[in-house]
């Protein structure tokens, strides 16, 4: 039964009207579900894919799996994941955060996902050009170190009706080499599987897609 995973292609709309981890000398991999016995990865921001145990990915081995989580062997490396947990990390070298340009593909259902950092923790985006705001629910807010509830009280329509939420300014988005500061953003009560990469940070770039691919040129 696949768990978890099929929520977020409804959040397109989301927030209509109003975490990529970053790159590093290995790959970064996160557990967004489980199909029966096999684990459904996300490496380095490309599409999911369902892989059984004792089966590779793109350099991660599953080698078990139990409920919602997977003993994954990266790099000669054993690590846990549970399905949410943020991406674990392999490798410590960390680009400057200079970079213009953000290349994205498009995974099932044509959403761009992308692997990311917010105040230098790491997170999962989906872009959201419906989205007024960068938005996220309150467990990544919390993980990340958010004092969100000192923010600006506001009421969020969502797609299963108005929920309470706060708004926000972000210090640091990152995704890649490309880092942008001050980022206006909504905490809502509501749990979310990814954070929505909306037009508070789009608005800093010329978005142009081709086909499964988008590029993001930064021009301020």
């Amino acid at each position: 039964m696949l768990r978890r995973t099929a929520a977020w292609l409804l959040l397109g709309p989301l927030l209509a009207g109003g975490a990529l981890a970053q790159p590093a000398a290995g790959p970064s991999v996160a557990l967004t579900g489980m199909l029966g016995r096999r684990a459904l990865l996300l490496v380095d921001g490309g599409a999911p894919v369902s892989v059984a145990a004792g089966e590779t990915h793109r350099g991660v081995t599953v080698i078990s799996t139990q409920g919602d989580e997977a003993v994954l062997e990266i790099g000669g490396r054993r690590h846990t994941l549970r399905v949410g947990d943020a991406p674990t990390n392999v490798g410590n070298t960390t680009p400057a955060g200079g970079g213009q340009r953000i290349v994205l593909t498009a995974v099932s259902g044509g959403h761009f996902v992308a692997q990311g950092s917010i105040h230098s923790r790491p997170v999962v985006f989906m872009v959201d050009p419906g989205a007024t705001f960068v938005a996220m629910g309150v467990p990544d807010a919390q993980r990340i170190g958010l004092d969100y509830q000192r923010g600006q009280p506001v009421r969020l329509n969502t797609a299963n009706g108005q929920v309470a939420g706060w708004r926000i300014q972000l210090g640091s988005v990152r995704i890649g080499d490309v880092e942008v500061f001050g980022i206006d953003a909504v905490v809502t009560q509501a749990a979310m599987p990814y954070v929505l990469l909306g037009n508070s940070f789009l608005s800093r770039f010329q978005m142009r897609r081709d086909n499964e691919q988008m590029v993001l040129e930064r021009r301020y």
